[in-house]
């Protein structure tokens, strides 16, 4: 399965530079992918912020009760890592599932299969668009969310262990490394989601029962893809650009 995914993946970046622009259907699937799952996001990364800070800051008091890096500690983590990852993860299961599900209903209802005769390759009329508004909308998404979860983190340090919102709010620690590592999941994530997705739309078979397989498949196998490439760039990150 693996090389099946890797085949699509090659073939999807020869159908960006050598494919049939489509302007119209990458914008259509960038307010499906990015508008549809703003609220969604939001809700989350607001709880995951204010829990993640409640939980470092209980441990820390038990330790030491000085609170003036929690902040810091916790920008540099959420750029570096969990904003990105976190989402991505989240994004797996929304918008994973619904290309998986949308496109295997095209093919059990051979509609791809009429595509093929007409001599027209359903990763350039299906997966392409999808990956191009992926790639686009998941880096926005990943910067809105880390936005939320910042600010819930900020409010719950103030409440919570009275950290003042300047002292929190302390970007020494984020250096250019992090940023870069940040970006780079940001784009491994949004061209993965939609890659493997949509390989487990077109291996749909079955009927309706094969749609729900193929959902349920490109949910696990696209979350395993996240934590796989969190964890090569992780590593890759520290040997090149350091802690």
């Amino acid at each position: 399965m693996g090389l099946e995914i890797a085949s699509v993946f090659i073939r999807t970046l020869y159908y960006c530079v050598r494919g049939r622009p489509d302007f119209g259907a990458v914008v259509r699937q960038m307010f499906e992918i990015g508008n549809r799952s703003v609220v969604f996001l939001t809700v989350v990364m607001g709880f995951i912020g204010m829990i993640l800070v409640l939980q470092g800051g209980l441990q820390v008091k038990r330790i030491l009760p000085e609170f003036s890096m929690v902040g810091a500690s916790y920008l540099e983590l959420l750029v570096r890592d969990l904003a990105a990852t976190i989402s991505a993860l989240m994004l797996a299961t929304r918008v994973g599932a619904g290309i998986a599900a949308e496109i295997g209903s095209m093919v059990v209802t051979e509609q791809v299969d009429a595509l093929r005769m007409c001599a027209a390759d359903p990763i350039d009329y299906l997966i392409k668009p999808r990956f191009l508004a992926s790639l686009v909308m998941t880096i926005c998404l990943v910067i809105w969310a880390a936005g939320v979860a910042m600010l819930t983190g900020m409010l719950t340090a103030y409440m919570m262990f009275d950290v003042n919102p300047r002292t929190f709010f302390n970007l020494h620690l984020v250096d250019t490394g992090d940023l870069v590592v940040g970006l780079a999941k940001c784009l491994a994530y949004g061209a993965a989601i939609p890659v493997v997705a949509g390989h487990s739309g077109l291996t749909t078979h079955g009927g309706s029962e094969g749609v729900g397989w193929a959902t349920t498949r490109a949910v696990v196998n696209a979350s395993l893809a996240v934590i796989v490439l969190d964890l090569i760039l992780s590593a890759a990150g520290y040997v090149l650009l350091g802690p």
